[in-house]
């Protein structure tokens, strides 16, 4: 071996060596690398411990400082910072003038749970994470919502205030002619521009608004309305309109078929439409004029004696042919505004048959009541007497005054009289009609038809029977009785003015085939009150004298026709109020 190979031999053992040192400063490393971690790791943990769930440092929401604080009581202190924000009013102006609107009215709210999950607020190991919740946050803004129901609500208010509202223009048909209305230009708060407005006022506490106001156009506008006018409205009022029914015409004229045209608001047009329901009216009120409507068999007293009258058939018509053959001639010309439609034969409700079956042909009670002098009396009773008479009670029907004498109007026929009102009397329209009340409910009575509501007067009148009489009110209390026999009943009025020098009257009979004899028995008077004495400071006052109060009680039996025997007993109980003895004097001054 040469030299120089011995000199390579020594170089081949370095290699050997150094791998020796290097595992050995591996080992080093690793021990290091190890105790670094136990180090490291045991602050990582000590950081993830104390941020826990808790906003990065540096947050703020609005201005309110957050940072390191949990997502609940975050919330709690966004709640008492910013909650003012949303109920103190914000100063809204447009084109000069102003108002106040409350952000919560208009259905601005913050919505503080989203807000603190925006700024980040949870756990991490991510080193990133640690590092941004000890040296980061920043600026957050509030999460607003908006209901938009309660903003559109709120612009609506505001158009009214500061702004013009758009007016549709308008083309009306009636007894007076066409009018027309013009078309008005409106100015309204831009939307849009409120809901931004309002949002930046809660998330920046800023208290006034600047709103610019819009030109809003109408849908109809003037050009739409001189079109409808020219196209249907003049044509349409130009002349009659006639619907031959067979041979009998019903003629419609302007005046009458006007107010059943209206010209509405569609798609940006004025369209026609008809009221279905008052041009059937009209017809039907046209064919009537001509003796061609369907007559009701009914039963009247004929010289002292029921007869039924015979029903009688009529024309009927189809509601929908008739309204479209109106609208096709309603804006022909002259000439051209007639035509035949469908006419079919209507039958009544009441038949003949029907009528005869009521069996109504003898007087089954009768009852008279009289009164004194008064002009009031013999308006409103008068009236009563003749609203009633006729009336047909089929079986099972029940009756009642206040809907068949109607209100107590001077429209319906009735003048003020004196009425009982919380035990004193008073003028009232109708004042009177209690009288045809009591005469009602006696011939009920004694026809024994079945009572249903009644009420007596709280004071005794001592022209009516003691505990057999009856009152009525408007609205308030009735006389109701039923037709519980098998037979119709035909009710039959008479009635005599009063003069300065007689008593009226008024009779009520009820005519059917008799169904029950009616006997009846009047109890003693007790349980009497005394009156009192009163002064009433009221022009509207009639003064009365004083009289007790009592009970007392009235049976009514029944018994079947020609028989003593009692099938049934009834009993009434009326307890009266004393009348007061009342004084009437000018009222108090400053009353």
């Amino acid at each position: 071996m040469t030299k120089r190979d011995e000199a390579f031999d020594d170089t081949a053992e370095r290699p050997a060596v150094k791998m020796k040192r290097e595992r050995a400063g591996f080992g080093v490393v690793l021990v290091v690398v190890v105790v670094l971690a136990v180090l490291v790791g045991g602050g990582w943990a000590a950081a993830y411990a104390m941020a826990g769930d808790k906003i990065a440092n540096g947050t703020t929401v609005a201005g309110v400082r957050i940072g390191n604080l949990t997502p609940a009581a975050a919330q709690r202190k966004l709640r008492d910072a910013l909650a003012g924000r949303v109920d103190r009013p914000v100063t809204v102006t447009a084109n000069g003038a102003s108002t106040q609107v409350k952000p919560a009215d208009a259905g601005v709210s913050i919505d503080y749970a989203a807000t603190v999950a925006d700024a980040g607020a949870a756990r991490s190991w991510d080193p990133r994470d640690l590092w941004n919740h000890y040296t980061g946050g920043g600026r957050v803004d509030p999460v607003v919502e908006v209901d938009q129901d309660a903003l559109d609500k709120t612009k609506a208010v505001l158009d009214k205030s500061l702004g013009t509202a758009a007016k549709d223009g308008a083309v009306t048909l009636g007894k007076e002619g066409v009018r027309t209305a013009a078309a008005v230009t409106g100015a309204e708060v831009d939307g849009d521009e409120l809901r931004a407005g309002l949002v930046a006022a809660v998330s920046g506490d800023r208290r006034t608004l600047d709103l610019k106001l819009h030109e809003v156009k109408p849908d109809i506008d003037d050009a739409d309305v001189r079109s409808a006018v020219d196209s249907f409205a003049n044509p349409a009022m130009s002349g009659p309109v006639t619907l031959m029914f067979g041979s009998s015409p019903v003629v419609l004229r302007p005046t009458q078929f006007g107010p059943a045209l209206k010209l509405e608001p569609k798609d940006g047009t004025l369209q026609p439409t008809l009221d279905q329901k008052a041009l059937d009216a009209l017809v039907s009120a046209g064919i009537a004029e001509r003796a061609d409507a369907p007559v009701d068999a009914t039963v009247k007293l004929v010289h002292g004696k029921p007869k039924v009258i015979p029903a009688k058939p009529g024309v009927s018509f189809d509601p929908q042919q008739v309204a479209g053959t109106f609208l096709a001639l309603v804006t022909k010309p002259e000439g051209q505004r007639q035509q035949a439609v469908d006419a079919t034969v209507a039958d009544p409700k009441i038949s003949t048959a029907q009528a005869q079956a009521w069996q109504i042909k003898e007087k089954v009670s009768t009852f008279t009541t009289y009164f004194p002098y008064a002009e009031y009396r013999n308006t409103n009773i008068g009236r009563a007497a003749q609203l009633v008479n006729g009336t047909i009670l089929e079986p099972g029907d029940t009756f009642s005054l206040n809907d068949t004498v109607g209100e107590r109007t001077r429209e319906n026929g009735f003048t003020e009289g004196w009425t009982i009102q919380n035990g004193v009397f008073f003028s009232d329209l109708g004042g009177g009609v209690s009288q045809m009340a009591t005469t009602t409910f006696n011939a009920m009575f004694f026809a024994g038809l079945k009572d249903v509501e009644h009420k007596p007067h709280s004071l005794y009148i001592s022209r009516y029977p003691v505990g057999r009489e009856a009152t009525v009110a408007w609205g308030s209390v009735d006389l109701k009785f039923a037709n519980d026999t098998p037979y119709g009943i035909l009710v039959h009025t008479e009635f005599k003015p009063s003069t300065p020098s007689s008593q009226g009257s008024v009779t009520v009979s009820m005519w059917s085939t008799k169904t029950w004899d009616i006997t009846t028995k009047t109890g003693d008077r007790y349980n009497q009150t005394p009156f009192k004495k009163r002064v009433i400071h009221d022009t509207n006052c009639e003064a009365t004298s004083g009289a007790p109060g009592f009970d007392i009680d009235v049976w009514r039996y029944f018994h079947k026709p020609g028989s003593t025997a009692v099938e049934k007993t009834e009993k009434f109980h009326t307890h009266y109020i004393p009348q007061d003895d009342v004084t009437c004097k000018a009222p108090k001054k400053g009353q």
